[in-house]
């Protein structure tokens, strides 16, 4: 007695197309992440602190680009006051990039939750 293999029915198992398509799709969706990001790093945002009297420049890759401090808000003798506001801009600088980064990501995944993307 020969074995024989048995055949899922047309339309059913299987599956290769979808397959092809979902990995064309993800490809695509990668390409367009790529360039997202790119732009991105072009991007740049300004956080600030003390009315603006310390600002900070970051791009969309969060590295800081630029630091400017008033030189009135200089004071030799309150040094932890101007390093706290140096802080405090570039934590708004940071927080607006994710914001923008989580904005720009957002379109592409159009609500998917993939965990570790962002």
């Amino acid at each position: 007695m020969g074995k024989t293999k048995r055949r899922a029915p047309r339309g059913m198992g299987g599956g290769k197309g979808s397959q092809k398509n979902m990995m064309k799709q993800i490809q695509q969706m990668q390409a367009e992440m790529q360039k997202t990001q790119e732009s991105l790093e072009e991007q740049e945002v300004v956080g600030t602190a003390g009315g603006g009297a310390v600002k900070v420049t970051a791009n969309g890759n969060k590295l800081l680009k630029a630091v400017t401090i008033d030189p009135d808000v200089i004071d030799e003798d309150d040094v932890e006051m101007l390093e706290d506001l140096i802080v405090a801009a570039v934590n708004d600088a940071m927080a607006q990039v994710e914001e923008m980064t989580n904005s720009e990501m957002g379109k592409l995944t159009d609500g998917m939750n993939i965990p570790g993307l962002m």
